[in-house]
């Protein structure tokens, strides 16, 4: 097992399923019961345990969850002390609160399937529990305090590790069902527990020394007692235990009813199972049968295949054993005529010889005409034969021909219908399926509708109980409930309107201070872009000679050492530099040495007010800004790294970027201050 592992993501699915729980539960005239199961939580919300304190929940359910203990941090056990019903089953919970004991109104405790190791102690202050479900856990012994449970009547400690018993569970006078395993039982062995829960109580009353009497003497008494006792803490709803009785027999309804689909969806699934094997062995047999087939005209080919070869084989046999024949009988007349010709070489007579030689030539015409006739018989009764054999194998092959076309119509045929018969069982597969979707969706619209009906039931019974004083009251509460919004809506409009008047006196405080520093805003503004100027015109100026700036100050000429720094003017250069030569240098269209002094001041602008100048507000559009004119530079922008600069950055007061760069930056790119105002400058010529 993982020392550590990572918690899965609660699904949208669960996380609405919790949250339309918890609103339902706080919806007004909702029923006693807070249903959290299947939400996929690893730990109790926080605001549950707070939720059933204050609506005064009888029944929590938490089971099929992934939940590991009972009570978070930030919540109390002693919230739950109204809840009656406490179903757990089917988590991961390794360990019951040790305060278990302060759910005083406790009667229904289920915690089946889960990972308990042990039951704390506190476990016998339930006075009032009568059911107890500890099944499927790893419990190896019970806690000496199950003796206090003198109201128990149902114990289940089956699939647990339990071998004994403990002596203190004889006081439990009450108990009328005790499920456990016999086969590892030690005490009380194997056959007292075999016997049941009566022989159980009787072992252990005998060990602890005690009578036993029957469960149905005490019962009676305790369900009187605990009736009085919820008589006595309810006050005016005496009501509630029948109330309690219905929602826990409603409880009980709802249990069989799920075991029922349960049953259904694992008898639809059974039958569904069924089909698909059916359906698996009927492609199976299918496919047998078709490989059956193939094989047999597989066979069928051969063995035709090998019959036609045999009979080819033979045919050549006998047309090569035919030859054979003439050849030799072609041999035996050629040796007759050489015999008969020495014989008549050996003749002396002439007649005899002439008469022998005609009379050789008409045995040699006679014996090669009858050697012709019986050859041309021979060849004929041989092309006979071959005819009829070929026309015997060409019967052969149409009978072969006919009956392979048959087996593949029949092949075709079965195959059909073996697909009409899939086609029919998946049609009626997907009616089976369609049938059991609309009967389980009917069967939930009908569980929905019941449950609304019970609840609407529930809410009219309660208002006839109540009668007209539960509407009067009902009435008065809510028409308070208005008034005190009234009151708190009326007191947070005074208050605004208070912040409003308050907010307004400040404007104008503020206002008149503004008023006091606007008057020299331009010089400032002027003073400040003098003081920052740009690194390199500060070291162009610093490179000055020091008699040519101590000559402007005693002119009272500093204004244009930016512009003698520019050109690098020294002493010498001056000497030498005539009138003309000085009109090349240019300060608005006018030269150097026509322009007054008093024309190269600042200016402020001839539309504000000496007395009260208006404060423009700070814009980043450069076309709000005069124009300013100062000697070339060469500079390049340092975005582009191709056009020159010609944006003045305040209030930085950096020189760094070209018009169409510097109208897209929020930063200055050299210092990262932030750009309040642009200037655009264009250089002299």
């Amino acid at each position: 097992m993982p020392l550590f592992f990572r918690k899965q993501k609660q699904s949208d699915e669960a996380r609405k399923r919790l949250e339309y729980q918890i609103c339902l539960a706080k919806e007004a005239g909702a029923d006693d019961i807070l249903d959290l199961s299947k939400c996929e939580l690893y730990e109790v919300p926080d605001g549950v345990f707070a939720t059933c304190r204050v609506l005064q929940k009888k029944v929590l359910i938490l089971h099929s969850n992934i939940l590991s203990h009972l009570v978070p941090k930030s919540c109390q056990l002693l919230d739950l002390s109204a809840i009656k019903v406490l179903d757990l089953h089917d988590n991961k919970i390794t360990s019951l609160p040790p305060d278990v004991g302060s759910l005083t109104s406790l009667r229904v405790l289920n915690v089946e399937r889960n990972l308990l190791r042990c039951l704390p102690d506190s476990i016998g202050d339930l006075v009032q529990l009568q059911t107890l479900n500890v099944k499927g856990n790893k419990l190896k012994l019970l806690p000496q305090a199950v003796g206090g449970l003198h109201s128990l009547r149902t114990l289940d400690i089956t699939e647990n590790r339990l071998q004994e018993l403990p002596r203190e569970l004889a006081h439990i006078r009450t108990l009328e069902m005790l499920s456990l395993d016999t086969a590892g039982m030690l005490y009380p062995p194997r056959s007292v527990c075999v016997d049941g829960t009566e022989a159980i109580q009787q072992f252990l009353c005998k060990e602890v020394g005690i009578e036993y009497c029957a469960p149905s003497q005490y019962l009676l008494s305790v369900l009187e007692n605990s009736a009085s006792e919820a008589d006595s803490a309810d006050g005016p709803h005496a009501a509630f235990q029948a109330e309690e009785t219905e929602w826990q027999n409603k409880f009980s309804e709802y249990e069989r009813r799920k075991e029922q689909k349960m049953l259904e969806k694992l008898d639809f699934e059974r039958r569904l199972d069924l089909g698909q094997k059916e359906f698996a062995q009927l492609v199976q047999q299918n496919n047998s049968k078709k490989d059956e087939i193939l094989q047999s005209v597989r066979n069928e080919q051969s063995r035709l295949d090998k019959g036609l070869n045999q009979h080819q084989r033979q045919l050549q046999s006998e047309r090569h054993e035919l030859q054979e024949q003439l050849k030799r009988m072609e041999k035996g007349i050629s040796f007759r005529i050489t015999n008969l010709l020495e014989e008549n070489q050996r003749s002396g007579d002439s007649l005899r010889s002439l008469f022998c030689r005609i009379r050789m030539e008409q045995l040699m015409a006679i014996t090669q005409e009858e050697a012709d006739n019986l050859r041309r018989k021979e060849v004929a009764s041989a092309m006979q034969q071959m005819l009829a054999e070929s026309y015997k194998s060409k019967l052969l092959q149409m009978a072969y021909e006919s009956r392979r076309q048959e087996m593949v119509n029949q092949t075709c045929s079965s195959l059909a219908q073996m697909d009409h018969k899939l086609q029919q069982i998946q049609a009626w597969q997907q009616l089976d399926q369609s049938k059991a979707i609309s009967q389980i969706l009917q069967e939930i619209q009908k569980a929905a509708f019941e449950a609304l009906q019970l609840k609407k039931d529930l809410m009219h019974r309660q208002i006839r109980e109540q009668g007209p004083g539960y509407i009067v009251t009902l009435f008065t509460s809510l028409q308070e409930e208005i008034l005190a919004q009234r009151r708190a809506l009326t007191d947070l409009l005074q208050q605004l309107l208070k912040d409003k008047k308050q907010r307004e006196e400040e404007l104008l405080e503020m206002d008149t201070k503004s008023e006091a520093t606007q008057e020299n805003y331009w010089l400032i503004q002027y003073q400040r872009l003098l003081n920052q100027k740009p690194l390199s015109l500060r070291l162009q100026e610093e490179g000055l000679e020091q008699e040519l700036v101590s000559l402007l100050k005693e002119l009272s000429a500093e204004k244009y050492l930016p512009i003698f720094a520019h050109h690098r003017f020294s002493l010498d250069m001056l000497e030498k530099m005539t009138p003309n030569d000085l009109k090349k240098v240019q300060h608005k269209g006018k030269s150097l040495d026509n322009v007054p002094l008093d024309e190269l001041k600042p200016r402020p602008p001839q539309d504000a007010e000496p007395s009260a100048p208006q404060i423009p507000e700070p814009s980043l559009e450069p076309a709000a800004i005069p124009l300013m004119e100062v000697p070339n530079r060469n500079s390049e922008c340092v975005v582009c790294l191709e056009l020159e600069a010609q944006t003045i950055f305040l209030t930085c007061g950096h020189v760094c970027c070209c018009a169409k760069c510097g109208d897209a930056l929020r930063t200055c790119p050299l210092c990262r201050g932030e750009i309040t105002q642009r200037i655009r400058i264009y250089h002299s010529t």
